[in-house]
């Protein structure tokens, strides 16, 4: 919304007449109450002879390409000056703006005594944009007569000391396309008494003449139409400078007085007005449904066929506009109008909206309908319309107002607590802060504590007890809100599961791992990349009906088809020694997901519609998962570089075993899409959480990966959860530390022998740990040699050596049982 600072200073001092303020302060009043300047522009200086001139003679020169006049014009001097100009939208007897020599308008452009078309040219008769007020460069600037005498300084008639101002209004504020909500924004900023220019005007009783006749089909959605004869007028007035000035300067084109004052009316109050030629309607005027095959010429000239959803404005003979969007060519104001029809009213914003969009079609009026003008403004602004027009193109008020109206439910008060918005923004307002804001914005309010909040007709937006705490808040000023950061409260800290993630992660980082953020939407395809089987369950994913990416409407099942992009965008970008490690939830669809019927927004949720909620959500678990590919380990004094390879995600998996808490068993598996010679499930309490070890060879082959990449992925929430602290256990007494190597079948697992071990160790074993595996000819074909590093220790005695060995014999025979296993 562009507007004069002018004119937001007229309004304000109807409230105090001592009030005043600079552009720099107009611009931090509106910041105060929440609205943006998108930019201040002052009136370009001129300097040097700017006068008021009266056009006395003009002499047509032919003879040229272009159509050229010499004119006399008086400028207040003993003799009129001739000045050489090619427009032709005045008259001899028009009040212009004439520039003489020494004067310099924006540009800069120095205006002097010239040679032209052969005469001497003593000056320019000036347009708005060479003003530098407006954008038509058309035709020269013409005023009103009686506007200032010849000779008059310019700058103080036109009023050139003064600013653009464009508010940037956010849609739903329809209110403040006009200066009277603006000026209401203002008003509150400065503390200033607002007079509403919407409901000060003086209301007109006609008891002469007859209604003409409007009628509202019910299924427009229309609420309010009224329509005001006036005769006599005179259709070729020109508007006073005054309201030209605010039109050109808000971007809109003065033309003529009538139609210059149903766009001023707009801006001023926010009713949009349209002005019909009377005599070229006939019978009642109706707001309905356009009927199929109907056409109707717009003002732009446009024949456009209307569609039955658009809404229009009819007489006897067919539509004559677009409602609320377009008046029609076959009744608009021209240069023989003498009669006036003028229309004000309220149409319903989404067939508007609906009905630009159809036609391609926006204007200043449907601009404000399409974001709700007030209803109850609609009368209001019809007086103010007709008292301009009689006032700047004469003529008689012919008919009392004609209205036809379809009430709606009134809105419901609002009930909120005084010292609401104390509690929300933590600070603490004088008492009746917020009955006095509300008020400022028009608010009716009822009550001491609770408050009877009833918002104002103008103000839609204004639907719930939140709202009402962000006008206060507004207005009181958001930037006087201090930050403090909350205080936590004593003998509370992260959960259990909080804390079972962050010692993951931790134990992850300090391993060397990077943690990353996969996308959590699934490429397409990458199930059919990994061979998995129809029957999978991953196959089995949650949609999403507006995905970020159309290619990528799933939500992840697992975290590796992201991590292995993550792996593959870091090699393509020269980065081929990789760790790293993601922590999220997957989303896993299940037979209880069912659609929920829409809630009631107006309210909090009940509990059982909470509860149906929740049911309805697809399983979240949260996983972990490490990729690991390249070099592991670089090479150093301390040796050659060693490749990362299978046991690296087995060592992953029992570090993040040993993070939450669990003891981890791996078990040989074979699982899409680890190769399955060099993949483990990973074990807790008999349940398999998870998997680790080397992917297929045919899956990065097709994922364009290199060869031997690692992976892990564990179900986080699988895991048992113990919420008691850590005690560790020590002992005062020393350890005894034995090795035992064993030969097994090459097709045991370690695992299954160190389970063996320790069981048959008994309660003396402190530690277990494997590390060395040999094969050679000293241990036979088909079998290898494990050896394992024994911690003995007693909780109540130093042990002996003798102790010791006869523990360990006793695991060795107990792994002699199980799997055949014979001491090296």
């Amino acid at each position: 919304m562009r507007a004069p600072q002018s004119w937001y200073t007229e309004v304000l001092r109807a409230g105090d007449p001592t009030w005043s303020a600079t552009t720099e302060e107009i611009d931090a009043g509106f910041v105060r109450v929440g609205f943006e300047i998108e930019d201040i522009e002052p009136f370009p200086e001129i300097t040097g002879p700017l006068v008021i001139g009266r056009v006395e003679q003009i002499e047509e020169l032919t003879g040229f390409k272009k159509p050229i006049r010499f004119c006399q014009v008086e400028v207040g001097e003993s003799e009129p000056r001739g000045i050489v100009c090619g427009a032709r939208n005045f008259g001899t007897g028009d009040l212009i703006v004439a520039a003489l020599p020494g004067a310099v308008l924006p540009g800069p452009f120095e205006i002097a005594s010239r040679k032209t078309y052969g005469h001497i040219s003593d000056g320019m008769i000036c347009s708005v944009s060479e003003l530098g007020i407006g954008s038509d460069h058309s035709g020269i600037l013409v005023l009103a007569p009686g506007t200032a005498e010849p000779g008059a300084d310019a700058r103080e008639v036109l009023g050139l000391d003064d600013a653009a101002i464009d508010v940037n209004v956010t849609p739903d504020r329809g209110y403040a396309f006009s200066i009277r909500g603006l000026g209401r924004e203002l008003a509150g900023s400065f503390s200033v008494p607002f007079v509403d220019p919407g409901t000060s005007v003086e209301t007109i009783s006609v008891s002469n003449g007859q209604p003409w006749p409007v009628a509202i089909e019910a299924d427009t959605g229309a609420t309010r139409y009224t329509a005001r004869l006036i005769e006599g007028v005179n259709s070729g007035a020109v508007s006073p400078w005054w309201m030209q000035k605010r039109l050109m300067v808000a971007g809109v084109r003065p033309i003529s007085a009538i139609v210059d004052v149903t766009n001023y009316v707009m801006l001023e109050v926010g009713q949009p007005l349209h002005a019909f030629d009377a005599d070229k309607l006939s019978g009642t005027i109706t707001v309905r449904n356009a009927r199929s095959g109907e056409k109707l010429t717009t003002l732009d000239g446009v024949v456009r066929e209307l569609d039955p959803e658009d809404v229009v404005i009819a007489d006897d003979s067919g539509p004559v506009a677009l409602a609320g969007v377009m008046g029609g060519e076959s009744t608009e104001v021209g240069p023989d109008t003498t009669r006036v029809l003028l229309e004000a009213a309220t149409f319903d914003p989404v067939r508007v909206f609906r009905t630009g969009k159809r036609h391609k079609l926006t204007s200043e009026a449907s601009k404000r309908f399409e974001r709700i003008v007030d209803p109850e403004i609609t009368a209001a602004g019809s007086d103010r319309g007709t008292a301009l027009i009689v006032e700047l193109a004469g003529g008689a008020i012919a008919s009392p107002l004609s209205e036809e109206r379809i009430r709606v439910p009134a809105a419901a008060p609002i009930t909120i607590a005084a010292d609401e918005p104390d509690r929300t923004a933590g600070v603490e307002y004088p008492e009746g802060t917020t009955a006095a804001r509300l008020v400022e914005v028009g608010c009716t309010v009822a009550g001491t504590d609770p408050l009877a909040v009833t918002p104002p007709s103008w103000r839609p937006d204004l639907r719930q007890r939140a709202d009402l705490v962000e006008e206060v808040l507004r207005l009181e000023g958001l930037e006087d809100i201090p930050a403090v950061l909350p205080s936590a409260p004593g003998g509370r800290g992260l959960t259990p599961t909080q804390r079972r993630r962050r010692s993951i992660g931790r134990t992850l980082a300090l391993d060397g791992y990077v943690e990353v953020l996969p996308f959590p939407f699934m490429p397409a395809g990458v199930f059919d990349v990994w061979d998995l089987p129809s029957d999978d369950p991953r196959r089995r994913t949650v949609k999403v009906l507006n995905p970020l990416e159309s290619d990528r409407p799933e939500l992840n099942t697992t975290l590796l088809p992201g991590l292995l992009e993550m792996v593959a965008r870091n090699i393509s970008r020269g980065r081929r020694d990789l760790s790293l490690y993601a922590i999220g939830q997957v989303v896993l669809a299940t037979d209880q997901m069912h659609p929920v019927a829409e809630l009631d927004v107006t309210r909090r949720p009940t509990a059982e519609e909470i509860a149906e909620l929740d049911d309805s959500l697809p399983v979240q678990p949260l996983h972990v998962a490490v990729a690991l590919t390249g070099v592991r380990d670089p090479a150093g004094p301390w040796g050659p570089a060693r490749r990362a390879d299978y046991l690296d995600a087995f060592e992953a998996a029992r570090e993040i075993g040993v993070a939450a808490g669990v003891n981890v068993t791996l078990v040989a598996d074979a699982y899409a899409p680890w190769h399955p010679g060099r993949c483990a499930a990973v074990v807790v309490d008999g349940r398999v959480v998870g998997h680790a070890g080397e992917l297929h060879p045919a899956v990065l082959e097709r994922a364009d990966l290199p060869p031997r990449v690692c992976a892990v992925e564990i179900d986080v929430d699988a895991l048992p959860l113990d919420s008691r602290l850590p005690a560790p256990h020590i002992s005062v007494f020393p350890a005894v530390l034995q090795d035992v190597a064993v030969v097994v079948s090459d097709d045991v697992p370690a695992a299954d022998v160190e389970a063996l071990l320790r069981e048959g160790a008994g309660e003396l074993l402190d530690s277990i740990e494997l590390f060395d595996v040999f094969t050679g000819d000293q241990v036979g074909t088909g079998h290898k040699s494990l050896t394992f590093a024994l911690t003995f220790r007693a909780d109540d005695r130093t042990l002996t050596e003798d102790e010791a060995t006869e523990a360990k014999m006793a695991a060795v025979s107990r792994a002699a049982d199980g799997v055949g296993a014979r001491l090296r």
